[in-house]
């Protein structure tokens, strides 16, 4: 049967090629045609331009790298899907929602980094005032101090130790090599703490739920099915995502 639906898809898509192709032979359309040269440069404007390009194509490869490892995004991400686990409600929110809710705040935090950027690095290399290698270490700068502020002095001498052997100066001489996994994992230890802090409540509830349960001998009913409502409602009585939201916020 399934081999019958594979042979029929196969056999419906030609079709729908031929036919597609019997339509614009038959209507006589003029379909645009796509040629690639490559000439020699006449100028070095020409080259400094497909430079450019090959910059910013690099830089939208790796930006989602850097908006999950630079950012506030992944103790953002961590405990709000600690939190749907606390809860118990599986899919809801689902994780559309959580990365969406999650990149935003992020976007919020980071603003002031983003217009130190814009201010220091993008504007004064858009006016040709800097060069490319000037302007990628004034960006990375405000990144720099943001991250230094989130991560533990422990964790960095660990990953400084296994890039360099000389102690770096300043902010400004670490290796992003050994400054990006170490804020990465202190935001990771700072999510699994607030997370920790999440189930308590909700941990309690579901003890409580079980025990009266179990005292009432109804043993073959799962007390996470009775303890949910108990927990949602618990949640929006104390205003949970203001309150969550704002901590983080604030955390940072």
């Amino acid at each position: 049967m399934r081999v019958q639906k594979v042979a029929m898809v196969v056999i419906l898509t030609v079709l729908f090629c031929q036919l597609g192709a019997a339509v614009c032979w038959g209507l006589d359309l003029n379909l645009p045609a796509v040629q690639f040269h490559m000439d020699d440069a006449q100028a070095p404007e020409q080259v400094a331009g497909v430079l450019k390009i090959l910059f910013v194509l690099t830089v939208l490869s790796v930006a989602p790298s850097i908006l999950v490892l630079m950012t506030s995004f992944t103790r953002l991400a961590v405990v709000f899907a600690f939190l749907r686990t606390a809860l118990g409600t599986q899919q809801s929110p689902p994780n559309q929602v959580i990365v969406g809710l999650a990149l935003f705040l992020t976007l919020s935090i980071m603003w002031p980094v983003w217009q130190q950027i814009n201010e220091q690095a993008l504007q004064p290399f858009q006016a040709q005032e800097i060069s490319g290698e000037e302007f990628v270490q004034r960006a990375v700068t405000p990144l720099k101090h943001f991250m230094l502020k989130q991560t533990r002095t422990k964790d960095l001498k660990l990953f400084t130790s296994f890039t360099s052997d000389e102690k770096p100066k300043n902010a400004e001489a670490l290796p992003l090599a050994a400054l990006v996994p170490a804020f990465v994992i202190s935001e990771l230890k700072t999510a699994f703490q607030i997370g920790f802090l999440l189930y308590i409540p909700f941990l309690v509830l579901d003890m409580v739920v079980a025990s009266i349960l179990l005292s009432m001998g109804m043993m073959m009913l799962p007390p996470v099915m009775i303890s949910l409502p108990f927990k949602l409602m618990l949640f929006v009585l104390v205003d949970g995502w203001n309150l969550l939201v704002a901590s983080l916020v604030k955390s940072f």
